[in-house]
């Protein structure tokens, strides 16, 4: 067998050979190309730990690929191929719909925890299109699909690992081919875990039920679930079922933000101290900004990072007053959060729906405007593989010292938003987005306070985390001031996403709100 072409460092390597004994001992053999059948053995759980830029994804993306070259299937929340007694299977997941689309532009077909847990029912007619293009079964004939469908088909999957976007590519909507969704009854193989730090101790117990064979990948510099004290689930493993990387690497090298997030683990820096750095990073690198004033351009699509509830609310009041946003409508281009789904028990199919298109708790939405009822909304849920969705929604807007939200619509259940144009350093970790603004007189804040998390000033985790959220720039905001829109809010940057748009009703039968 070839083994992933990629150069490792000594540490990754060491991981590399470590998880293939394990993986060996499970019945997949990385280094010959070779699986047998699962034991009746308990399986085990393996840790990788590392901070940013440490090379965490590069060695997931390598066992992934070599475990599907020994003959594992990749299995995925949009489609998973009948059973086999001798089949093998390693599903790669996320906390998050925006973890698992930074997973995916980098090559690797990741889906979320969440949307494991439910798995589509195809109908058994389109379901030989998803069987073949899984390498199941011969080339169907179809009514109604010519050879030129399928063949759109073929070509998206072979690229995007997509069932159901292959099929709409062929021309088919998925109210066409999926019949409803199910609750996971048997468990699966193997799980491989990007961004573990997030989970808690009843997600990562869900997920030792499901998968006998772990592998959490994690950054043990971020912050702790809320509620856990500092303390992360890989915590709990004994030390040689951790593997720590703790080499930054060349490619990331000379990179001013990664330098920042490293400098923070001085246990001398103080916070004006590193201020003072990023001041100087600011002068001779363009990909650190010392900000003036929040930029409210960018708020639209990447939200102000802060530590405060309260600063939270008023930069998203400010927010829509300088777009002028009506108190009693949102306008198109604003963006949301996610905060749960609101439905009683009869409407269960329908809350399955709509969480495994990607609305689920904490998922980044953009307002696309009114839906074609009364209370539904257009949405584009950022992140998710098919990304439009129609939903009856419940729009909360908070108000600074008002306990009570203002609703300036709202179906009678339905899926509930908060506005997204800033978001805490907490409900950030998970994302990524080009360019990210901290504000930094929160953490400043923080700082004074004094409070420690695991041993470390608490400041310098929300620092790390915020930081690391920023790919290309990071703007680090020092004044309480929000600038002027260059342009209007809107939607055309999202309209060249090719989806086909579900309609989900979340009310009853006769469709009424």
């Amino acid at each position: 067998m070839t083994l992933p072409s990629v150069t490792f460092s000594d540490d990754q390597a060491q991981a590399f050979d470590r998880i293939a004994e394990v993986l060996r001992g499970e019945g997949v053999d990385l280094e010959d190309g070779s699986t047998r059948p699962a034991g009746a053995g308990k399986g085990q759980v393996i840790a990788v730990t590392g901070k940013a830029g440490s090379g965490k994804t590069l060695l997931l993306s390598a066992i992934a690929s070599a475990a599907e070259e020994a003959g594992v299937t990749l299995v995925s929340g949009d489609y998973e191929p009948r059973k086999h007694r001798d089949r093998r299977t390693l599903a790669i997941l996320a906390p998050t719909n925006k973890a698992a689309s930074v997973l995916r532009l980098r090559g690797v077909p990741a889906t979320t925890i969440h949307r494991i847990l439910y798995t589509p029912v195809y109908d058994p007619e389109y379901e030989r299109i998803a069987e073949w293009l899984a390498g199941e079964g011969e080339k169907p004939e179809i009514e109604g699909l010519t050879d030129a469908a399928l063949d759109r088909a073929l070509a998206f999957y072979q690229t995007n690992k997509s069932v159901p976007g292959a099929l709409a590519a062929a021309g088919l909507r998925g109210s066409d081919f999926i019949t409803g969704w199910k609750r996971r009854d048997d468990p699966l193989d193997m799980g491989l875990i990007d961004e573990a730090s997030m989970l808690d101790d009843k997600q990562y117990d869900d997920l030792r039920e499901i998968f006998p064979t772990l592998l959490l990948f994690g950054d043990p510099a971020q912050l702790s679930p809320v509620g856990q004290s500092g303390r992360m689930v890989f915590d709990r493993l004994a030390a040689p079922e951790k593997l720590n990387l703790d080499r930054i690497h060349r490619q990331d090298a000379g990179n001013p933000i990664l330098d920042l997030a490293h400098a923070l683990a001085d246990p001398q820096l103080g916070f004006e101290d590193f201020e003072r750095m990023i001041e100087d990073k600011a002068r001779q690198d363009d990909r650190v900004v010392w900000g003036q004033r929040v930029e409210v351009d960018l708020m639209a699509r990447s939200p102000v990072l802060v530590w405060r509830n309260a600063t939270r609310i008023r930069l998203i009041n400010a927010f829509r007053r300088v777009h002028d946003a009506p108190e009693d409508a949102l306008l198109p281009g604003e963006p949301l959060i996610c905060d749960g789904i609101e439905l009683p028990l009869k409407h269960r199919k329908k809350r399955l729906d709509l969480e495994a298109r990607g609305l689920i708790k904490g998922a980044q939405v953009v307002y696309l405007g009114p839906g074609s009822k009364p209370g539904f909304s257009r949405l584009h849920v950022v992140g998710a593989e098919s990304p439009q969705v129609s939903a009856a929604s419940i729009v909360k807007i908070e108000k600074p010292d008002e306990e009570e939200p203002f609703i300036p619509f709202a179906a009678r259940m339905g899926a509930t938003f908060l506005h997204g144009a800033a978001v805490t350093i907490h409900k950030a970790q998970g994302s990524q987005w080009n360019e990210v603004q901290v504000f930094a007189p929160d953490l400043f804040a923080a700082a004074r306070v004094g409070r420690v998390e695991a041993g470390q000033p608490l400041w310098k985790r929300l620092a790390y985390v915020a930081i690391t959220r920023a790919e290309t720039r990071l703007h680090w905001i020092v004044r309480n001031r929000l600038a002027k829109p260059s342009v209007p809010l809107g939607v055309d940057d999202l309209r060249a996403t090719p989806v086909a748009p579900l309609e989900m009703s979340l009310t009853s039968e006769d469709d009424t709100p």
